[in-house]
């Protein structure tokens, strides 16, 4: 195939979330009739992450979840989340982040599970974090009535730029606040 980093770059470009090197394998095998294995893939994509290592590029690709996606480099990371900040008018609810916190950190994990652990109704929140594709029904449990188990989705490695679930921040890291800002005297 006629120029085949071009063709991969596409791809990676293209995808929306991080492409695996199967998923180029297979888009590659596709359209060329050359024969496209994971040696080739593997080499063209080390030579692509080579030239977009250099300055005069404002992003970069980056392995992620198992594939590869285009990234913008960290220092202009404030440049975007300014766009992102400006476009971005509908975030998640506190009850939605709180109740994604706990399915990263719990899962494969029932509402019910989460509902205990928040200790309010959770529907709305796994509601919307379903509609929003960052987290999934991962099958149903054993528990009687065979509740509905839910796991973080791709959308949500990719979105959180991690690897693996072992990259989440560890619970012991966390440090928890007294609600005092900083600077703040608080006086006993």
């Amino acid at each position: 195939m006629e120029m085949i980093q071009q063709h991969i770059e596409a791809l990676i470009f293209a995808s929306e979330q991080s492409i695996t090197t199967s998923e180029i394998i297979a888009c590659l095998s596709n359209v060329s009739e050359q024969e496209v294995n994971s040696d080739l893939v593997d080499e063209t994509i080390e030579s692509i992450s080579k030239k977009y290592e250099g300055e005069e590029h404002f992003f970069e690709l980056v392995a992620l979840s198992g594939g590869y996606q285009f990234m913008t480099k960290k220092r202009f990371a404030p440049t975007v989340s300014s766009l992102i900040q400006h476009r971005n008018k509908k975030k998640l609810s506190a009850a939605a982040m709180e109740t994604l916190a706990i399915i990263a950190y719990k899962q494969p994990i029932t509402k019910s599970e989460i509902e205990q652990i928040r200790g309010v109704n959770c529907d709305y929140s796994v509601q919307k974090l379903l509609e929003k594709e960052l987290i999934t029904i991962a099958g149903k449990s054993d528990a009687p009535g065979r509740p509905l188990l839910y796991t973080t989705s791709k959308l949500f490695m990719d979105y959180f730029s991690l690897n693996s679930l072992n990259d989440l921040p560890q619970l012991k890291d966390i440090q928890a606040t007294n609600g005092s800002e900083i600077g703040e005297q608080v006086e006993n």
